[in-house]
């Protein structure tokens, strides 16, 4: 698991054009999941295009600071751990 920012966005920057699927906390018990494509990041984001056929909006965008403080997890299709 990446200790900080920095490394977060390089590892992300390996996974550019990788299909994932992103888990976030939406409130209390309650989980969303969604399914896109990883397709640039950016000094604070990163933005995901996702999977049309099961959201509403084309493009969502996250901060590395919910990947380091848990509040989103990330799961790439060729790794079995998430991050």
């Amino acid at each position: 698991m990446p200790i900080n920012i920095q490394d977060i966005k390089q590892k992300l920057d390996t996974h550019l054009g990788e299909e994932l699927t992103i888990v976030a906390q939406a409130g209390r018990k309650k989980v969303t999941r969604r399914r896109g494509i990883l397709t640039n990041t950016f000094p604070a984001v990163f933005v995901v295009a996702l999977d049309q056929d099961s959201n509403n909006f084309e493009h969502a965008s996250y901060s590395y600071t919910d990947v380091l403080t848990k509040n989103i997890l990330l799961e790439f299709d060729d790794e079995s751990d998430a991050e």
